[in-house]
């Protein structure tokens, strides 16, 4: 029986992708509609939703208000919902492992302290893509990240992509069939959903590290 994973804040799932991929059985939750989401879904607030029957939790709060883009113009980051320290010590109570993603400049723990916080950067270069899409994952417990190759390959502005750049998947982002196979294949989302997502290939890791540490818990 595979162990189940619940999936917050699940957007059209990016990150469920990779955690079924390493072996977990996945249940999405957001407060919005999202049909294009390949697994298992129930439209509700991550807030409220209980948490117990689950050997794992992901959680991706929106990212809107600690984006730089957002923090630039005064002001424009207190209109989105910032969700980090309210999710985080519902997942740290549940007792099983957990992640919390999110872009930089979210505060999000980038290694492990002398204080009890874990966390790592994942870039798409780590997995062989031809992808720059640095991400935060705050974890439960230490995970090590893989080699992070140095970008010497210029990066392209969202949607104006030249040959010999790396695309940017962000907003408008274009040609989009170069943007799903840099995310690493997805392929069941609007351009919008793949904007916003992560690719597989990170939960797919970290998954692993979920997976080995349940396993060492049952042995």
């Amino acid at each position: 029986m595979r162990p189940r994973l619940l999936d917050l804040c699940c957007s059209a799932g990016g990150a469920a992708m990779g955690y079924h991929r390493a072996g977990f059985d996945v249940l999405g939750v957001d407060v919005a509609d999202q049909p294009h989401y390949p697994f298992e879904f129930v439209k509700a607030d991550a807030v409220t939703f209980p948490l117990e029957g689950f050997d794992a939790i992901h959680a991706s709060p929106p990212c809107q208000g600690y984006s730089y883009m957002s923090n630039c113009r005064p002001g424009l980051a207190a209109e989105y919902a910032q969700l980090i320290d309210v999710i985080r010590p519902r997942l740290i109570a549940s007792g099983v492992q957990w992640v919390i993603e999110n872009v930089e400049g979210s505060g999000l723990a980038t290694q492990s302290d002398f204080f009890g916080a874990n966390g790592l950067v994942l870039c798409g270069s780590m997995f062989g893509l031809p992808l720059y899409r640095h991400r935060l994952f705050e974890t439960s417990s230490p995970v090590r990240p893989p080699h992070h190759p140095r970008h010497l390959i210029p990066a392209s502005k969202a949607g104006h992509w030249e040959p010999g750049t790396i695309i940017s998947v962000a907003g408008n982002c274009s040609p989009i069939a170069l943007a799903r196979e840099a995310m690493g294949g997805i392929d069941w989302m609007t351009r919008d959903e793949l904007a916003e997502s992560i690719p597989p290939a990170f939960t797919k890791y970290l998954g692993g590290a979920l997976m080995a540490k349940l396993e060492a818990r049952a042995a």
